[in-house]
């Protein structure tokens, strides 16, 4: 009981969402959150890249929110790159390597398929829970500041041809390949009719190595998490062409994914887990919390980066580099929103992200997409972690609806096929 009051007064402290979830544990009987059956083990090995979306992670270990469900003894371990978090996800805490992860959303799918596995070996996978949405960065080197470049790519079509006809390569990084950073970077060229399988040499770069490579001329853009195109700016080396907010308002980004065999033969500390790293969402969400926020995760041990590199888009301020300059955006990285909309992680959207790798050829096109999306995605497991936090789900479900992108384009999770072929360009023409 005493440890009920302890959370519920914690909660009520944190403004939004947190109080609603205090008002709302506070109408259950006292030993309801008590009886519930304690973890099996006292804690799990999760990943993180240095991006401002891992956040709910490490706040759930600084603040204390594992420890207050019962997973005293979490690991939270830095990978080194997206390919470095695929090979332990492999080898599983057990060999070494990790049970979960700070992910990029698509992998969920590509490591269970084992399409960028080492030889091709399936690592299943459950999506557990969307960490964050919007606020990752389209940068592009500060020799095209001129072009007008922004949302709209188009005035880099014909900069770009002319440099490969006068021999040049244009290059253009990305994360890993089939991950978010990936598939934004494509739909924004492919939306300015430029083909991003025959117009620029698509590279893979980490995340943290991106601002270096583009400071000595490795690339002409990139596409990454924060803080590393806030970092880019700052240092006078490049613009933000555009946030990917403003290519899809609202768009989900990095989850929560663990081995489904470690979340099978755990479900009491998955749910454990799910629960800390919620309340942490609510922390992060705070606008009064982001200042200390920023100061956390840009400590040594865990990105080693200035908070001033972190904070301002965090707020929704947005200083792109090219003279533009936003306050109050709407356009900050989001980590819980409405009720918890942001976090519950909506099985159409895990669709979407299927469907473009499609497009791109990464996935095969006669792919049955709903059984790989109803494999991989365990919303049920964050219904009941909600529901354990005194969370209303009643509105949550399969389909957050129609999503619409900045150049008009629908995808309509009932008719991901229709949404192909309104696409100009893909692997499949």
């Amino acid at each position: 009981m005493t440890e009920a009051i302890s959370r519920r007064s914690f909660l009520r402290a944190s403004s939004g969402a947190a109080a609603t979830v205090a008002a709302a544990r506070a109408l259950l009987p006292g030993g309801a959150f008590a009886a519930a059956p304690g973890p099996e083990v006292t804690g799990a090995t999760l990943g993180y890249i240095a991006l401002t979306d891992a956040a709910p992670l490490i706040i759930a270990q600084e603040k204390g929110f594992f420890a207050r469900h019962g997973m005293t003894e979490m690991q939270i371990v830095k990978q080194a790159s997206w390919g470095a978090t695929r090979d332990n996800m492999a080898l599983g805490s057990a060999g070494g390597g990790i049970d979960g992860a700070h992910i990029l959303r698509p992998k969920i799918a590509l490591y269970t398929l084992g399409t960028v596995m080492q030889n091709n070996q399936p690592t299943p996978m459950y999506n557990l829970l969307s960490l964050n949405a919007d606020c990752q960065g389209i940068s592009v080197a500060q020799a095209y500041a001129d072009t007008g470049v922004g949302l709209d790519s188009s005035p880099l079509r014909e900069v770009f041809a002319a440099r490969r006809a006068a021999g040049g390569e244009v290059t253009a990084a990305m994360t890993f390949p089939g991950g978010t950073h990936d598939l934004w970077l494509r739909y924004w060229l492919a939306a300015g009719g430029i083909n991003p399988m025959t117009d620029v040499n698509l590279i893979v770069v980490p995340s943290p190595q991106m601002v270096a490579n583009m400071r000595v001329g490795t690339m002409d853009c990139f596409c990454v998490g924060e803080p590393w195109n806030e970092q880019l700016v700052n240092q006078g080396i490049g613009f933000t062409a555009a946030t990917t907010g403003e290519i899809w308002r609202h768009h989900p980004e990095k989850v929560l994914g663990m081995r489904a065999d470690w979340v099978d033969a755990h479900p009491n500390a998955t749910r454990a887990i799910l629960m800390a790293v919620m309340e942490a969402q609510m922390w992060c969400e705070d606008m009064a919390n982001k200042e200390e926020l920023a100061g956390i995760v840009g400590r040594r041990q865990w990105f080693n980066v200035p908070p001033a590199d972190i904070i301002g888009r965090l707020r929704g301020d947005v200083n792109y580099g090219n003279g533009r300059v936003e306050t109050a955006t709407g356009l900050e990285m989001k980590f819980w929103g409405e009720n918890g909309r942001i976090s519950y992680p909506w099985p159409s959207l895990d669709l979407w992200f299927v469907t473009e790798n499609i497009r791109w050829g990464y996935l095969p096109a006669d792919l049955d997409m709903r059984a790989v999306v109803n494999r991989t995605n365990r919303a049920d497991l964050w219904l009941e972690a909600a529901s354990e936090l005194g969370i209303d789900t009643r509105d949550f479900g399969p389909s957050r609806g129609v999503e619409t992108f900045f150049d008009g384009k629908v995808f309509d999770p009932a008719d991901p096929g229709a949404y192909l072929a309104s696409l100009a360009i893909t692997a499949l023409s």
